[in-house]
């Protein structure tokens, strides 16, 4: 009996995580036209008592991935976990809540800044940022400002695509208004919209038997502006298919306005 075939690897379906392939697969797929990079940023930060802190990390590895499968032509890079969450000392924002993780600005955009360096030296031609949460959408704006400038004469190009992130606080706020949600439930952290999005993508990360708390969860608790107990992956799902194809849509378009 031929046992060649007993200790053979199964074959696994092509995945679009750059960490997920070898040099030498990474370096034939960029020579096939593979030539778009996601690079996708997160954060560790508190989400109330029922989000788990790594929701940044998980909601935008989820969506970078729907995102390049969609594209076709494109990888995404490892997320970006460490970004700015405010001061230390004395302790801002959500660093008042144990488990927020926070770097400067200053250390963030450089970052970022090494990365894109990276991935243009290896021969991706569109480095696209996505970022999932709202308080650093400006630096990423600012270093992809920066590499455009100072790689005008190549054909390389840097998309922080802010709409990403944009249609979360527009369209998917229609869309729940739209669906019955009262906006008084929506909230801007840890409410409706943000635990929604999160069970549409891993309802894992989120403690439901949390949600609906008495008294109703608050600014002390971590939540900001509204009400997490009718929170679901349907309504999440709205959020999740707009936020998709809105950053695909981005992305072909500025590729299609790149330097050939």
């Amino acid at each position: 009996m031929a046992m060649s075939g007993l200790h053979a690897t199964p074959a696994t379906a092509a995945s679009v995580f750059l960490e997920d392939q070898t040099w030498t697969e990474l370096r034939d797929e960029i020579k096939a036209g593979t030539t778009t990079i996601i690079v996708p940023i997160g954060g560790v930060e508190q989400s109330g008592p029922a989000m788990a802190l790594g929701k940044h990390d998980a909601r935008v590895k989820a969506l970078a991935q729907k995102i390049a499968e969609q594209l076709g032509n494109a990888l995404v890079a490892p997320v970006v976990s460490y970004v700015p969450e405010g001061s230390i000392s004395p302790p801002t924002a959500h660093m008042k809540f144990p488990g927020t993780i926070t770097i400067s600005d200053t250390t963030f955009k450089a970052l970022l800044d090494s990365s894109a360096r990276s991935f243009k030296l290896h021969g991706f031609k569109t480095i696209v940022l996505i970022g999932d949460h709202g308080g650093y959408q400006a630096d990423e704006s600012a270093v992809a400002d920066n590499l455009n400038a100072e790689w005008a004469k190549t054909r390389v190009r840097v998309f922080a695509d802010r709409n990403y992130y944009k249609v979360t606080q527009t369209g998917y706020i229609d869309k729940l208004l739209a669906a019955g949600v009262k906006r008084t439930e929506i909230g801007t952290h840890a409410a409706l919209a943000d635990t929604s999005l999160m069970l549409a993508v891993d309802p894992a990360m989120v403690r439901q038997d949390r949600l609906a708390a008495s008294p109703a969860l608050g600014p002390a608790d971590g939540v900001y502006g509204g009400d997490p107990s009718r929170s679901s992956a349907a309504f999440g799902q709205l959020g999740v298919d707009l936020i998709v194809s809105t950053t695909v849509a981005d992305i072909r378009a500025f590729i299609g306005r790149q330097p050939k």
